[in-house]
């Protein structure tokens, strides 16, 4: 058993199928994961930093900073449930958020973290809310899997340079908006010209 393996069953969940049913690099699982646990960390902490701004007077800053906890503390429930055990149901949300697609948990790490930057534009609230972006980039890049081999990316780019035969369909790469459009420069002089 390699040290891989070992790594891999000990940061198993439980319950977990021991064959992947994605074809994302075992390194990218980790670097999620390890992204989404630490950042929600530092981001609790900067948004707990950004409720002081409520001692000046600056409510978008409190309102940014509680945001930003609520934002991290889901996150960190999804990613590191171990982390929060004393909150009941926190395993049952995270087996949930495990079983949906890899772009679900994308697009909504990236929408939570966008209001607290927008709400108060301060370097903690771009920096916490950023650990939690980048681990929304790092599931967005997970759905979209495995880039193709030089050799599938040639035929690919093979197949759509050459027409099908008995068709005049263009290919995909060149196809119009509008049907029949034509490049102005290949556009003739106008028949009938009012302005003479």
């Amino acid at each position: 058993m390699s040290f891989q393996d070992k790594l891999a069953s000990i940061m198993a969940r439980p319950g977990q199928d021991p064959v992947a049913k994605d074809d994302v690099p075992w390194w990218m699982k980790y670097l999620g994961r390890g992204v989404g646990t630490v950042g929600s960390v530092i981001a609790i902490l900067l948004g707990v930093w950004n409720c002081v701004g409520i001692l000046i007077g600056n409510v978008p800053s409190l309102i940014s900073g509680m945001w930003q906890v609520v934002a991290a503390f889901m996150v960190i429930c999804c990613e590191a449930p171990c982390c929060c055990m004393f909150v009941d149901h926190v395993q049952r949300f995270s087996d949930w958020v495990e079983r949906r697609p890899y772009w679900n948990r994308a697009l909504g790490y990236v929408i939570l973290s966008i209001p607290p930057v927008i709400l108060c534009p301060g370097l903690s609230s771009i920096f916490g809310s950023g650990l939690i972006f980048t681990t929304g980039v790092i599931y967005g890049m997970m759905a979209l899997g495995r880039k193709a081999t030089a050799e599938e990316m040639r035929q690919a780019a093979a197949a759509d340079a050459v027409p099908p035969s008995g068709t005049n369909r263009p290919n995909s790469m060149h196809a119009n908006l509008v049907a029949n459009a034509q490049p102005i420069s290949l556009t003739g002089a106008p028949v009938y010209d009012s302005n003479v």
